[in-house]
């Protein structure tokens, strides 16, 4: 699986179909215990150049290697733009609605910035569309199976959705350390059950994944004073 390196087949496509631009989108943080969920969104046009060396689907890059790419898949698209759901937000609407709250932040935001074509394809990692009800018809987006690890565009959009997820974790664990999201980035480790069973869940849990007993476990002024 670390040997799979991405290609832009699949895009080239779908510019000799007639598409000027074309939108590739990832999530991560959609597993994970704390922390928000969060999409990644890049354009590219047909004038892409030779992805940077390197690029893969962040899941089989570590995290040194994510953060040397990231700076280069940015500057390698047309634009990027990132979006968030916060653990609240889960625990009001679901994941799934999220995912698509998330997924349109980010469309939003690059379409701001860009000026996007209605109707551009849209690649999404994933056979579930998750994202097309929530950015109406903006957007043509086409579900593929592994487009994160074989699209670079789709590459492009995991490593930039990652770095940025992984920073904001470890930002937060300056704040409150007491969980070691610096290196647990909010997923499920024996280490951060324990955390929780200690210190209750924070703002940053998402409570509803969490099992009854230890969601009426927090305490909240521990967390609003940033103690730890």
């Amino acid at each position: 699986m670390a040997g799979v390196v991405p290609n832009l087949k699949v895009e080239r496509d779908l510019f000799a179909s007639g598409a000027s631009v074309v939108l590739a989108c990832d999530e991560v943080g959609r597993g994970a215990l704390a922390g928000p969920v969060t999409v990644g969104v890049v354009a590219i046009d047909a004038g892409v150049r030779r992805m940077p060396a390197g690029l893969r689907d962040s899941k089989l890059l570590p995290e040194p290697k994510r953060e040397q790419l990231a700076p280069r898949a940015a500057a390698w698209v047309l634009g990027w733009a990132v979006g968030e759901a916060s653990a609240a937000e889960i625990d009001e609407l679901g994941i799934m609605a999220c995912l698509g709250l998330a997924g349109a932040r980010a469309h939003a935001a690059l379409s701001s910035a860009l000026e996007l074509p209605v109707g551009s394809p849209l690649l999404l990692d994933g056979n579930h569309d998750w994202l097309s009800g929530a950015i109406r018809h903006e957007a043509h987006v086409i579900t593929r199976i592994k487009a994160d690890r074989d699209c670079a565009s789709v590459s492009a959009a995991s490593v930039l959705a990652k770095v940025h997820r992984d920073r904001g974790m470890r930002a937060a664990h300056d704040v409150t350390p007491l969980y070691a999201w610096d290196e647990n980035k909010g997923y499920s480790t024996r280490a951060h059950f324990a955390a929780i069973d200690e210190h209750g869940p924070s703002d940053l849990h998402r409570r509803t994944w969490l099992h009854p007993e230890r969601a009426a476990e927090a305490t909240p002024a521990l967390f609003d004073l940033g103690v730890g």
